[in-house]
C-alpha cells in the first residue's frame, strides 16, 4: 500500500495519539482522518522476542493503536477511545518496518467498530485486527478521581479501585 502524509494544511488535523507508551514504543501517526488511519513502527531489537522476531505484543499494540485512531478520527474535541475488545490473527513475523492500517467499519454514539492489518516493508501480510472502542472525555484517574467526585457530588465515596 502507499505511505500517506500527513496533511498539515487541513482544517481539521489529524489528532495526536498522545501517550507515552506509545512514544517509548517509537510509533509514529502518519495519517488520521475520516475513519481511516496508518501508523508507521520501525523496528529495533528492543521490539524483538527470543526468535528474533517482532515480539506478539508489539504488532497487536500497534494494531490496537491504529484502530483506535481511526475511531478518534471521526470523533468530536476532547473525545478519546477505550478499547474495550479487541481480536489479532497473527499471519507472520514482521520484519524491518511495520505499516498498521484501520478503518472504521461502524459508529454508533458511544462505539466504534474497527477492522484494520498490519504489513511489513516489503508488504507481507503480517496480522489481521478487528476491535471495539468505547468514546469517552478524558477522565481523570486515580487521586484526581476522588477530587473528580467531590466537585460533582460532596456525598461521593471512592470505589475500591480509586485508590
Amino acid at each position: 500500500m502507499p505511505a500517506m502524509t500527513v496533511d498539515t494544511q487541513s482544517a481539521n488535523p489529524p489528532p495526536t495519539i498522545e501517550s507515552p507508551f506509545v512514544d517509548e514504543l517509537g510509533a509514529q501517526l502518519v495519517s488520521a482522518r475520516d475513519g481511516a488511519s496508518e501508523v508507521l513502527l520501525t523496528l529495533a531489537p528492543r521490539h524483538m522476542n527470543t526468535w528474533q522476531v517482532v515480539h506478539g505484543g508489539v504488532t497487536m499494540t500497534l494494531a490496537d493503536i491504529a484502530l483506535a485512531m481511526a475511531a478518534r478520527s471521526v470523533a468530536g474535541d476532547g473525545v478519546g477511545v477505550v478499547t474495550v475488545e479487541m481480536k489479532v490473527n497473527f499471519m507472520q513475523p514482521g520484519r524491518g518496518e511495520l505499516r498498521a492500517f484501520g478503518r472504521v467499519l461502524h459508529r454508533s454514539t458511544t462505539m466504534a467498530y474497527c477492522e484494520g492489518e498490519i504489513r511489513d516493508s516489503e508488504g507481507h501480510f503480517v496480522a489481521k485486527a478487528l476491535g471495539t472502542f468505547k468514546y469517552m472525555r478524558r477522565l481523570a484517574v486515580g487521586r484526581d478521581v476522588v477530587r473528580q467526585r467531590l466537585r460533582s457530588d460532596p456525598d461521593a465515596t471512592p470505589g475500591p479501585s480509586d485508590g
